[in-house]
């Protein structure tokens, strides 16, 4: 442990990261659909019956969200800021809910965790909040706990609008929401069918105005909405292409979302396997939990225990 500020700047890196481990971007509600394209067909070269990508798109969205859980591996970059993987399993069925081991492999965001302890860690989901365990250094600095609790109401405190977004996406994001963000761009067509670790899937591509889907898509109010907006535009995120890849029983297995700030190009990439799969978890022992409120006023009153 190398000073209050590291301390401080840690706490909100695995807040933000955290939610990142699960979802680069996520969107509710509905999208452009390009109208009756949803219902349309069309003939392949072998004289099969194919049809359209926002129709297939719509199969996929409803048969990946009504799996309710899957095994998940995902790599995320952000500039020289971060790089991270999270692996483990999540269910959405009724909140979201399972258990990822994040690591910190590169950017300053790694750096600042070293001063904390730890590069990686395991995070618990569940409806109300999400927790993380950190290393022995930190609890050291904590009054002997290892886990950090973060309410989803917690995550306002995080800037403005766009905490507020961090806890409204926080509360509804799943797998399928990739699809649907797909959906909502208004830009989607089929790039074909390709092998993803060995497994046949159809590719689907589109390029999303952040700013602008946060707005259409989002349950926040119009303040919220202007504040995250001013601040995606601060921090120059504009765009981002979305790419996923289908399998033959219109499950999603793979996603890439990459786009621009002013940290530099950010991209995550996920594995989506095993839908079914059990991911049930707990929340930690409270005993060995501190809240992440109180940490940061701990903090701001100089206070380490």
């Amino acid at each position: 442990m190398k000073g209050m500020s590291a301390r401080r700047a840690g706490l909100s890196i695995v807040a933000v990261t955290l939610l990142t481990g699960v979802v680069a971007c996520s969107s509710e509600g509905p999208g452009r659909t390009g109208g009756d394209e949803e219902s349309s067909s069309s003939v392949d070269g072998g004289g099969g019956t194919r049809v359209s990508p926002i129709a297939a798109l719509r199969i996929a969205e409803k048969s990946t969200g009504g799996a309710d859980s899957a095994k998940v591996e995902s790599t995320t970059t952000m500039g020289s800021l971060m790089a991270m993987t999270a692996d483990g399993s999540l269910a959405w069925g009724s909140g979201l809910t399972g258990t990822l081991t994040i690591t910190y492999t590169g950017g300053t965001m790694a750096d600042t965790m070293r001063q904390m302890g730890t590069t990686s860690m395991e995070a618990r989901y569940l409806p109300d909040a999400y927790y993380a365990r950190m290393g022995d250094a930190f609890a050291e600095q904590a009054g002997g706990k290892h886990w950090i609790k973060y309410p989803y109401e917690a995550l306002k405190t995080l800037g403005g609008g766009s905490g507020a977004y961090l806890k409204d996406q926080m509360e509804n994001s799943t797998p399928n929401q990739s699809v649907k963000l797909l959906l909502a761009s208004g830009d989607v067509r089929r790039v074909g069918e390709e092998k993803v670790r060995g497994e046949r899937t159809t590719h689907y591509s589109g390029t999303v105005d952040v700013a602008d889907l946060a707005t259409r898509n989002s349950s926040l109010g119009e303040s919220q909405l202007a504040d995250l907006k001013k601040q995606l535009e601060q921090a120059g995120v504009t765009t981002e292409t979305v790419d996923i890849w289908v399998d033959d029983d219109d499950l999603l297995v793979k996603k890439v979302e990459k786009g621009q700030s002013t940290n530099g190009e950010y991209s995550q990439t996920a594995y989506y396997s095993d839908y079914g799969t059990p991911a049930d978890t707990e929340a930690p022992p409270s005993s060995d939990t501190a809240d992440f409120s109180e940490l940061l006023q701990r903090q701001g009153t100089g206070s380490t225990s």
